[in-house]
């Protein structure tokens, strides 16, 4: 199992077209991946869940992910969540 804390820094938070490609991005490997911000916890393949979760900028964000591709997935969800995705 693989957890970090991130500070969300993409300037649309996760919103719409941000959301999406996170959303397409956390399907691109098999471990099972959680998002969680305050009391709620989403999964990050959910793009109905991610948005319903108003993530904006300088959130701070649990992402954790377990599998055997947990590792490789919270890295490449964490730099997505650093940078404006267009």
């Amino acid at each position: 199992m693989c957890i970090k804390e991130i500070v969300v820094r993409c300037e649309s938070g996760l919103h719409n077209r941000q959301a999406t490609y996170f959303v397409q991005k956390a399907n691109e490997f098999e471990s099972s991946i959680w998002l969680e911000s305050g009391s709620r916890k989403m999964n990050a393949k959910s793009l109905l869940g991610i948005m319903s979760m108003g993530i904006v900028t300088g959130a701070v964000v649990t992402l954790s992910a377990d599998g055997t591709d947990a590792e490789a997935a919270v890295n490449a969800l964490e730099t997505m969540l650093q940078q404006d995705v267009y």
